[in-house]
């Protein structure tokens, strides 16, 4: 051990998207700051700096080749606009993996430099608990630190779970951790999962060119409103990617020429089936990073489930010095908004310059499928099942992008679905928009939800012609007249 302990008001166990945003706010309001972060390479050797998950192996790497993906798009539909474009137009994922994997470096020593501008310590060691207030960070080199605060906040995230019950997983299959710092292309590729990283994953490869197929044991996008998660994968599916539903594999292995067989059952019919891969990328969810923190010598209690760490509404774990926030508290939403909104905030409660907690209700998300899928608040399940059936209302549309019509775009899936109260003045509890630029539309509706808005005050919104995001302030087919739900011309 070094000598001597290193004390400080603040110690943040993570350098992700919340455990940032908290240690950056707690030192502009005159706490002394300590960040404590170590990546462990993900079984493939795949490691990257400083920024969490969002920036390293998630959001940002994600949108970017979601983007390249689109653009493709956008160059076959050039021709109908009159540029002259040779077809086809060939994708280099070498090039654009440069692009991305360099944009995310600026982004690490960003990270850097802002907390040494905010006066934040940040060691680069992987942590566990020593006891309440102490934990001993290991280098890599194995230089031992102990390290003591005041106040804890655990913020380590999580990674993708691997299926170490099937042969050859964790030898051949890669996960999200791995597919955007390949720097070659992974060629045809075997999604498993039904999880909006799966398909997030599978639209863009698919998008990119590439032959791209997702097995799927159950429902697509569990937790989503069921019927705009089978628009989505209808869409996806008419984009050319394919779908084995119903089906779970069995074993992975690799051929002599390096290709991999991957060997399923259909469980519908109970037939063994198989198919030859470059790629299998495992998309089955996520587990939280707590097995190596010794949250046991700190006396912290986890969901025997989950395994996630258990808080109060105020972010307080079993300890009541010690918070845990983002996607290793029990009953967070996995999303770096609230992750980054929640540190803040508790940040702000401990050097006693507010007393707001976070609200997690209405808080919007995107999926960024090729067709994206925008939603804020409650799906029709949640609302029914919260409300009764018979006290909610769904109002709905089918609706044609302008973008799509000179084109001669397919927007059999471009729908909307407005989910409220049935008694007046219908009060808005869910949106799900599915359509381009799903976020830029569910961001600005999500305010106005947000703040208890009505089907009413949402009608008499002006909308701007001629937008997609037009196209909410016209739904006035309920589900429930039965009438024909498609929408057309101005």
């Amino acid at each position: 051990m070094e000598a001597g302990r290193q004390d400080y008001n603040l110690l943040v166990i993570g350098g992700g998207s919340g455990g940032l945003a908290c240690a950056k706010e707690a030192a502009q309001l005159g706490m002394k700051v300590a960040v404590v972060d170590y990546v462990e390479p993900s079984p493939r050797g795949t490691r990257w700096g400083l920024g969490g998950t969002c920036v390293n192996v998630g959001c940002i790497p994600k949108k970017l080749i979601h983007q390249a993906a689109l653009l493709g798009g956008m160059i076959r539909d050039a021709p109908h606009y009159g540029w002259d474009v040779a077809q086809p137009v060939l994708h280099d994922w070498r090039k654009m993996a440069e692009a991305v994997q360099n944009y995310v470096k600026s982004l690490n020593w960003g990270h850097r430099v802002q907390l040494q501008d905010r006066k934040v310590k940040y060691f680069n060691i992987k942590a566990s608990f020593v006891n309440e207030h102490t934990i001993c960070g290991v280098t890599k080199g194995g230089k031992e630190t102990l390290l003591s605060a005041e106040h804890i906040v655990i913020a380590t995230g999580g990674r993708p779970k691997y299926p170490t019950h099937i042969e050859g997983a964790l030898e051949y299959g890669i996960t999200s951790d791995d597919i955007f710092w390949l720097k070659e292309s992974p060629g045809k590729t075997l999604v498993v999962g039904a999880s909006y990283v799966a398909l997030e994953c599978a639209g863009f490869l698919t998008g990119l060119g590439l032959d791209t197929t997702v097995m799927m044991r159950s429902i697509p996008l569990r937790g989503f409103d069921q019927q705009m998660s089978s628009l989505v994968t209808e869409y996806m599916a008419s984009q050319g990617t394919r779908f084995l539903k119903h089906c779970t594999p069995s074993r992975v292995q690799k051929l002599p020429d390096g290709q991999l067989q991957v060997t399923w059952e259909d469980l519908t019919s109970g037939r063994e089936n198989m198919g030859t891969f470059s790629t299998v990328l495992w998309a089955i969810g996520r587990i939280p990073e707590t097995r190596s923190l010794n949250l046991e010598n700190a006396g912290i209690n986890t969901s025997p489930n989950s395994q996630k760490i258990l808080v109060d509404a105020q972010e307080v774990t079993s300890v009541p010095h010690i918070y845990a926030i983002g996607d290793v508290a029990e009953g967070r939403p996995e999303l770096t908004p609230t992750a980054i909104m929640a540190g803040k905030l508790l940040a702000r409660r401990l050097c006693g310059q507010s007393l707001d907690v976070m609200d997690y209700s209405n808080v919007p998300t995107t999926v960024f499928t090729p067709l994206e899928y925008g939603c804020v608040g409650l799906s029709e399940e949640e609302a029914m099942a919260r409300h009764g059936e018979e006290h909610v209302e769904v109002y709905h549309a089918y609706y044609k992008p302008l973008e799509f019509t000179v084109a001669e775009r397919d927007a059999s899936q471009c729908y909307i679905k407005m989910v409220c109260l049935r008694k007046p003045p219908q009060l808005v509890l869910g949106l799900h928009f599915l359509g381009p630029n799903a976020g830029e539309v569910t961001q600005g509706f999500a305010l106005g939800i947000k703040c208890g808005a009505s089907y009413e005050q949402v009608m008499r919104t002006v909308g701007i012609h001629p937008t997609c995001a037009e196209e909410v302030a016209k739904l006035r087919i309920s589900k429930r007249s039965g009438l024909d739900p498609t929408v057309t011309g101005c």
